[in-house]
């Protein structure tokens, strides 16, 4: 169920962006354990000056290989699960030629009320699908 949108600088091959979005969801899945299906992502490419994504003073330098990970999803996670889903993350997209100083990572929660998947119908509110961790 979590909606991820991944943004990065143009210039990847589409084997590597579609590599980028097999790596992010294998971590939901190994860490979310959220089944394989569940699949909603938004691969966004930006022409090089349209990422601004510095270090927030922690002293590291980013490359054109920044890649952004935006996660929505129903809260209910622990600190604990989101720091393994950040590590893991990180070693999956290390795996496909993302650096670690250029993976950025934002994380926001929200409810089943949030939530429309056709026809504009709650499916969560409405019981068509189980509420996850409920």
């Amino acid at each position: 169920m979590p909606l991820v949108r991944i943004d990065l600088i143009r210039g990847r091959s589409p084997e590597n962006i579609r590599a980028i979005a097999d790596a992010v969801q294998q971590s939901l899945i190994d860490v979310l354990e959220i089944p394989e299906r569940d699949r909603f992502q938004i691969l966004t490419q930006h022409d090089p000056d349209e990422i601004v994504a510095l270090d927030a003073g922690l002293g590291f330098e980013r490359t054109p290989g920044t890649v952004i990970v935006h996660i929505f999803t129903q809260r209910g996670r622990g600190t604990k699960d989101k720091q393994h889903l950040y590590k893991t993350l990180a070693v999956q997209l290390a795996a496909v030629g993302v650096d670690g100083k250029d993976l950025f990572i934002s994380y926001f929660e929200n409810g089943p009320e949030d939530w429309s998947f056709a026809d504009g119908r709650a499916q969560y509110v409405e019981g068509d699908l189980p509420v996850p961790g409920h």
